[in-house]
């Protein structure tokens, strides 16, 4: 008997180790994907989060960018706010919404020292770059659904985000309590008269240093003429329905590689959805094409 149990033993454990193999070459490639699309995975909080050196850093940033949110299934709200420090104009710009099949939140950072651009047809107003290594500053961000905690994102950053997969959210259910801290003084009340062309009030300043807080939840400035009421209701609903079925069918697994393969397994075409639509991807920044040659 023992000598029949090890003819079956050897074979088994072989097989078993070939499946732990592709597993791990399965999650290998999944998270390649994640890296290559410019986002890295936190298993503890269970988000994304922008790399340093992601792609998107080469995109800038514009209105345009904000304009093609809502059409590509991210209803989110925007807060840009804008000032002068050091000789550059700056964007320092709050979102937080629903991307597609994924809640989250973004601080980003953005500077120009050129002209506003003027291309018919496409574009009229200012492209910011992206900021430099020198002109990253330190933030902080909470965000809040329904006045409880999804997730905390710090770190020094040209963008700093959170995306929450399978998370289904209106923007006014979620609020972001958030901090930056500016170089100097002058930079902290230049930021200050931003807020407050932006509509903040005094009030809702924290200052305590050269650190600035204030808590973004219902948008102080004009939002893209593309959030409308009523197409943001079918897009969210569209939404929802993409985000119960991720639920659904990953209720019982734990880690995220687990989740992935019984969508793969399960919903094949939703697996590709994901994947194309954490945070705000390549599809967004197709007008950079149109306006880079403008660009000195």
């Amino acid at each position: 008997m023992l000598a029949i149990a090890v003819i079956f033993y050897r074979p088994f454990t072989r097989y078993l180790a070939r499946i732990r193999a592709s597993k791990r070459a399965d999650n290998d490639e999944l998270y390649e994907i994640i890296e290559a699309a410019g986002y890295s995975y936190d298993p503890i909080q269970d988000i994304f989060y922008s790399n340093m050196d992601a792609w998107q850093r080469e995109m800038g940033y514009c209105r345009l960018y904000d304009e093609a949110s809502a059409p590509l299934n991210m209803i989110i709200d925007c807060e840009p706010i804008y000032f002068e420090y050091g000789g550059k104009r700056w964007l320092i710009e709050f979102w937080k919404g629903q991307y597609g099949m994924t809640t989250g939140g973004e601080i980003g950072i953005y500077t120009t020292e050129g002209s506003d651009l003027s291309i018919p047809g496409v574009f009229n107003g200012t492209f910011y770059y992206c900021a430099s290594n020198e002109d990253q500053l330190y933030m902080s961000f909470s965000l809040l659904k329904n006045n409880e905690i999804l997730f905390n994102r710090k770190g020094r950053h040209w963008w700093l985000t959170g995306f929450k997969l399978g998370e289904f959210s209106e923007p006014s259910q979620l609020a972001m309590y958030l901090t930056i801290a500016l170089k100097n003084t002058d930079m902290r009340n230049a930021f200050i008269k931003g807020l407050k062309e932006a509509g903040y009030s005094e009030s809702g300043i924290i200052i305590d240093g050269n650190i600035v807080g204030l808590i973004f939840d219902k948008p102080h400035t004009r939002q893209p003429i593309t959030r409308i009421e009523e197409t943001d209701w079918i897009i969210q609903r569209k939404n929802e329905l993409l985000c119960n079925k991720y639920q659904e069918i990953t209720g019982q697994y734990d880690s995220f590689p687990d989740k992935m393969n019984a969508i793969r397994e399960q919903a094949p075409e939703l697996y590709d959805v994901i994947l194309n639509s954490i945070g705000k991807t390549k599809q967004l920044f197709e007008k950079f094409e149109e306006i880079k040659e403008y660009l000195i």
